[in-house]
């Protein structure tokens, strides 16, 4: 049960982390070429996060 909540949870993260990131590249203005590198190193990083708090939850 806790894992269903979890992957709805970390949906719910990844969605408004991409929103954000939107927002911050119409913002600042960064260049339609390199959005979506930035939008990739955010993705891998919010993934590793969402990751490692599963298995620190799974295993405590």
């Amino acid at each position: 049960m806790v894992s269903f909540w979890f992957i709805l949870f970390s949906l719910i993260i990844l969605y408004n982390i991409n929103r954000m990131t939107d927002s911050l590249c119409v913002q600042k203005e960064i260049p339609e070429d390199r959005q979506p590198k930035v939008f990739r190193t955010i993705n891998i990083l919010i993934t590793i996060m969402l990751l490692s708090s599963y298995v620190e939850i799974l295993y405590t």
